[in-house]
């Protein structure tokens, strides 16, 4: 395993129902990922993302990493996929002085702004208050169904079995009823009831416990320290911790997080000489930086990352006062990630051409690129989902032409034998994986409407086993069909349809789409309850992978980032006009989903093509992106130039993203209905931009209706729902399952949706 880039902004207010691995190099370009794994009322481990929106009830995380369970973090050279914007300016306390009247003015206007948006939600919420509700007791249906408890991830040490269910972390025998086991920490009985466990780590020795806290409304995690025996105590709590691994038995390092950065690795003790250490800053604002323990716990590997460049120092754990060896400095373009194998270093790099994901192998005392040796290289436009090391085998999980493809690496026999998965699966997720000397796989396949089902692969018989765990309620009435989508450019651009076998005139039924088109992010296509009941419902489900996502490589993500930002725009329009076309739904029925930097693609339609779509729905979305990064001040700007460029640097960039940004090209004309969720505690999008951007769509659509005399005249509903509570990653289980509920109910009645409405009579 090399790492977890997890979760990922998605696009869509979609859920993530995914069972969360806690091993393998999860999603390498779709970008460094604050990964926030929860349990679900049946204890179901989940990754949630940006508008992930039902999750558990139990908001608890586990992100184990030990002898037997690995975890999965940030890769070098990846892209946060959230990690947008701070919001916050423009919300600080107005001051009575008078050189600061300008400041006074413009926070009061700000929050006199606030207070109309809410009054105006307020106001608003009352039309879609019954449709929610049925809504939400529907999908709370669903998940009763189709959730099982394939409880949380264990970490096994010996005869020792350590879990956490609820906020309690449990100390239990192997081959013992674990209802017997001890309580090793509870996040109740400690005082802290409004957080929840987001990682574990055990001490080698097993005489101390690392936990982090983190609270919903917080970007910043606590590390707790505990020091096991027949009665544990907390030993330290070290606040604004990121990641965190222990090189030692009593030795730990750790990377401090401020400003949602993290550029400072520190090394602390607990023996009796107890001291804290800083072990390497990081210089450049462009680089984030984390640890990560190699799955054979031979080396601590202290990973700086920009969004195109990495570089990796090597803590070796059998000494770890000795100072970090540098694997290879960083070079421009180049990213790698380590893992460790028999006294050889496995690097999956970008190094070389073609510039996409390669498997090379060097050795430990001569580490430089010159030395790296090629194992395996991908086919062109395939994308690398996830890796995971084994003592004698390595599996790449793939995707190509829309299908998934498993690897599998004999360093034995130095052959690699390609599977084929299930023509209907569109996701998998690998489970925690024993020790790396274990001689099976253990991983599960989805799609946003089918469950979860397990597999495993058997490195002994060669083969791919489905395993009957539980029963999976079978969907049977789903049609899954893979389009390509000639854009502007003649470039195809692959899409991914569901819709109900038994619906006759599709043409006229609800189409809702999803784009992301950023970071080299693939949109999340796992199991989501809320997709699966508009499938039922008889709506079309539409995935548009287009260019700056990263289903076709790191390519396709280069090719829709900077300068090429528009083609991703151009792709969004012709999958649209291709669905229209061969009879998916029409203009009038069809909705468009995005979040965060999705919407910048969503919102940029908006204004070239309003015509496509009747209804959008946005959350947390990124829409004024000139504005915000001309900000250098805000902790992630440096860092995003990466991705959309420098505008302060280069006049024609500026040109550039002043074209396409969506609160700059917002005119007079025939919008559609758009319903925008946004959150007073986002630290990542900045509240002010979206709601400078709601009130002038607001205004250019009620300005067009004035200057227009055409009978029946249709004015669009702008609407914005800022949420107190919860923020640009996490939200209560209450909370998610009320958004998506209001997300559906306002699709439902934009487009004309009648079946939810319990109407007599049909509707207009």
């Amino acid at each position: 395993m090399i790492r977890n880039l997890q979760c990922l902004e998605i696009s869509g207010y979609q859920e993530m129902k995914v069972r969360m691995s806690c091993a393998g190099l999860r999603n390498l370009l779709q970008g460094l990922c604050y990964s926030v794994r929860y349990y679900s009322k049946h204890s179901c481990l989940q990754t949630v993302c940006i508008y992930s929106k039902i999750k558990s009830k139990q908001c608890c995380i586990l992100d184990c990493a030990c002898s037997t369970c690995t975890h999965r973090t940030l890769p070098p050279g990846s892209i946060l996929p959230w990690r947008c914007f701070s919001c916050k300016e423009g919300t600080k306390i107005p001051s009575k002085r008078k050189q600061n009247a300008s400041i006074t003015t413009s926070d009061l206007s700000y929050k006199n702004l606030l207070k109309s948006e809410q009054e105006n939600w307020n106001d608003i919420s009352a039309r879609y208050k019954a449709m929610t509700k049925r809504i939400k007791e529907k999908l709370e249906e669903l998940h009763n169904k189709y959730t099982f408890n394939l409880g949380s991830p264990r970490i096994r040490f010996g005869e020792n079995v350590y879990f956490e269910e609820n906020g309690c972390v449990f100390l239990s025998k192997a081959d013992v009823d674990e209802e017997n086991g001890d309580i090793l920490f509870s996040t109740e009985d400690l005082g802290f009831s409004d957080a929840f466990i987001q990682r574990i780590r055990i001490s080698p020795d097993q005489r101390y416990m690392a936990i982090s806290l983190k609270s919903e409304n917080s970007e910043e995690a606590a590390c707790v320290i505990i020091k096991l025996g027949h009665f544990p105590v907390v030993e330290k709590v070290i606040p604004s911790v990121f990641s965190f691994e222990w090189a030692a038995n009593d030795v730990l390092y750790y990377t401090s997080q401020k400003n949602l950065k993290c550029q400072n690795v520190f090394m602390t003790t607990f023996t009796n000489r107890k001291h804290t250490k800083l072990v390497y800053t990081e210089q450049d604002a462009r680089f984030f930086v984390d640890i990560y323990c190699t799955k054979d716990r031979r080396f601590l590997t202290i990973n700086s990352n920009s969004k195109t460049t990495s570089e990796v120092w090597l803590v070796d754990c059998r000494h770890p006062f000795k100072s970090p060896a540098l694997v290879q400095a960083r070079t421009k373009g180049v990213i790698y990630h380590i893992e460790h194998r028999n006294d050889e270093l496995y690097i999956l790099t970008t190094y070389g051409e073609p510039a996409e994901y390669k498997l090379m192998k060097a050795p430990v005392a001569a580490s430089g690129k010159e030395n790296w040796q090629l194992v395996y290289a991908l086919e062109k436009k395939t994308k690398l989902v996830d890796l995971e090391m084994f003592s004698d085998h390595c599996i790449m999980f793939l995707k190509n032409a829309g299908h998934l493809y498993l690897n599998v690496i004999s360093f034995s026999s130095h052959s690699v034998q390609s599977i084929k998965l299930p023509t209907w699966a569109c996701e998998f997720e690998l489970e925690s994986q024993p020790e790396h000397t274990t001689s099976t796989c253990y991983f599960q396949l989805t799609s946003p409407v089918h469950p979860p089902k397990r597999f495993a692969y058997s490195f002994k018989e060669n083969n791919l086993i489905e395993q009957a765990v539980q029963e999976v309620p079978i969907i049977t009435n789903c049609h899954t069909t893979r389009l390509l989508a000639k854009s502007k450019d003649e470039t195809l651009v692959p899409i991914t349809v569901f819709h109900n076998m038994n619906s006759k005139e599709l043409h006229r039924k609800p189409l809702l789409v999803h784009v992301y088109g950023a970071y080299g992010i693939d949109l999340n296509m796992s199991f989501k309850e809320d997709k699966l009941m508009l499938i039922e419902e008889g709506w079309i489900l539409a995935y548009c992978h287009v260019r700056g996502g990263g289903e076709l490589g790191l390519s396709w993500h280069k090719d829709g980032c900077q300068h090429n930002k528009l083609k991703g725009l151009h792709d969004l329009k012709a999958c649209i006009m291709l669905l229209h076309e061969l009879g998916f739904s029409q203009p009038k029925y069809t909705a468009l989903a995005a979040a965060s930097a999705g919407g910048v693609l969503a919102g940029a339609l908006c204004n070239t093509a309003p015509e496509l779509i009747r209804a959008m729905v946005l959350q947390a979305p990124f829409v004024d992106v000139l504005n915000t990064m001309m900000k250098t001040h805000l902790p992630l700007t440096i860092e995003e130039q990466e991705e959309w460029g420098n505008p302060l640097a280069d006049e024609k960039c500026m040109k550039y993203i002043k074209s396409y940004c969506p609160y700059q090209n917002i005119k007079p004309q025939c919008y559609p209905s758009v319903f925008i969720t946004a959150y007073e505690n986002d630290q990542r999008v900045p509240l002010t931009g979206v709601l400078r951007y709601v009130q002038k769509l607001r205004k250019a659509a009620l300005d067009h209706a004035s200057r227009t005399s055409e009978k029946g005249n249709w004015v669009p509903n702008i609407i914005l729902d800022m949420r107190a509570s919860g923020s640009h990653c996490d939200s209560s289980w209450e909370d998610s399952l009320k958004e998506v509920a209001r997300h559906l109910a306002f699709l439902n009645k934009e487009l004309q949706v009648c079946h939810l409405q319990h109407h007599s009579k049909p509707c207009k």
